[in-house]
């Protein structure tokens, strides 16, 4: 029974976490080198994220647990890619004093 458990929930959610602190990890290391503020709530959310990811793929397809990985690495990078989508940008717009009539 517990062995059970183990492979159906726990081995796929820590691999899902794994992949999720490894594609976080690689977030990190990019906003170092750029020197941009860490959201570390954000951080923290996508690899929860990931693990939940992870023990879904992880129940769905139980042949493989190299999924769980994956899926937690991908899924978490494909939420920050529809996250940035939807993320509010400024957008400068000329007056109409600086437009020469002619």
């Amino acid at each position: 029974m517990v062995s059970d458990l183990t492979n159906t929930l726990i081995l796929p959610a820590v691999l899902g976490g794994v992949g999720g602190l490894t594609r976080g990890f690689v977030g990190l290391m990019k906003a170092l080198s750029l020197r941009r503020k860490i959201l570390w709530g954000y951080y923290a959310i996508t690899v929860l994220v990931a693990v939940v990811i992870g023990i879904f793929i992880g129940l769905i397809f139980n042949f493989d647990y190299r999924l769980s990985l994956l899926a937690g690495y991908a899924g978490t990078d494909i939420l920050e890619g529809i996250y940035k989508s939807f993320a509010v940008q400024k957008v400068y717009v000329s007056s109409s004093k600086s437009i020469k009539k002619k």
